[in-house]
């Protein structure tokens, strides 16, 4: 009896000395001054500083209208939600072995990223630096300010680089919504084509009233599709690029030598809304995917899924998807087509 005794306490202890190194929060087997890289409640993140080797930073600001970046421009959500996520998550595995301690130190003075993370009243929470992956991929060596040394950092269940979370790439922090106005705002939507004026047309609405603008030589006669007017106003929310071009090496010389497809924009009720993008053709390349089959609608030599566009009164140069924007940059004719009436399958 006394022996079965023995062996459930044996049992019970090594059991649970293996739940602890698995399942538990292992920061807690190193001191927070040294290893503290976890910040579990992020809510109380009110602004966050990175910067790089090269002096190339991004400030992260949490205010009332949601996430500023470099204090002027909206951050994107996704890549904000990802660095709190990784901060909430991120534990420390291992300090750096005797053996690595100086070539680890010597790589991440010459490269590394400072983090600076601070509260809603300004007050700092942790200040370290994220520096190489280790080779295996197990994790990212960082360093806290003032600890003896640096630690190996990762997030339980995942492989790989923590890196990424931490880049200063300002572009990769920007928002990139182009429109993003609701139907019932809009005041006015103009698309002009710049080779194809037939096909322009400027949609306008008042008091609940919705009229378009045509060259009568279209439709002749023919009344317009208000469902049709009423179902394209609503495209204009939530509509992004899928990257900016700005300072990219040529890319100006590029636009000055390509044909421009036209401009669209739009205008909120009492002008409280405006955004103007100029529409430019972006030639084959070896992301193309019409390299051989061609379209009426795609002009020869150019590609049929993405557009160069400008916006902002050109202050931004961005990439345009078709799959995004080919609802907006409909014909004029189209609104004056009857729906189709497609029969149940009952």
């Amino acid at each position: 009896m006394q022996k079965t005794l023995l062996y459930l306490l044996l049992l019970l202890i090594f059991g649970g000395g293996a739940y602890y190194f698995v399942f538990s929060d292992r920061d807690s087997a190193f001191p927070t001054h040294e290893a503290g890289f976890r910040i579990k409640d992020t809510s109380r993140i009110g602004k966050l500083f990175l910067v790089n080797k090269h002096g190339e930073s991004v400030l992260i600001e949490r205010t009332p209208q949601g996430w500023k970046l470099n204090g002027q421009y909206k951050a994107l959500t996704s890549t904000v939600t990802h660095l709190l996520g990784t901060l909430a998550r991120q534990e420390t595995k291992a300090p750096v072995p005797e053996v690595s301690h100086n070539s680890i130190i010597q790589t991440m003075a010459g490269s590394s990223t400072k983090v600076e993370v601070y509260d809603r009243n300004g007050k700092p929470m942790r200040i370290f630096y994220v520096g190489s992956d280790a080779h295996n991929y197990i994790g990212t060596y960082m360093l806290l300010e003032g600890a003896s040394k640096p630690y190996l950092v990762g997030i339980k269940g995942f492989e790989g680089s923590l890196s990424a979370s931490y880049n200063t790439d300002f572009d990769n922090w920007r928002d990139r919504t182009v429109f993003d106005i609701p139907a019932q705002d809009i005041q006015s939507v103009s698309v002009d084509y710049e080779e194809h004026p037939l096909n322009s047309f400027r949609i306008t609405q008042e008091n609940g009233k919705m009229d378009i603008e045509v060259d009568p030589r279209v439709v002749g006669t023919m009344e317009p599709n208000i469902n049709r007017i009423s179902t394209y106003l609503g495209f204009f929310t939530n509509l992004h690029c899928e990257g900016y071009l700005n300072g990219k090496m040529h890319i100006d010389s590029i636009l000055s030598t390509v044909p421009k497809l036209g401009t669209i924009s739009v205008t909120g009720k009492d002008n409280t809304y405006h955004q103007e993008v100029d529409v430019y053709w972006m030639p084959i390349n070896k992301r193309s995917k019409n390299k051989v089959t061609l379209s009426r609608d795609v002009k020869p030599g150019y590609d049929a899924d993405r557009y160069y566009a400008v916006m902002n009164n050109g202050a931004d140069t961005i990439i345009i998807q078709q799959f995004n924007f080919g609802k907006i940059l409909r014909k004029a004719y189209e609104f004056y087509e009857k729906d189709l009436n497609i029969p149940s399958k009952n």
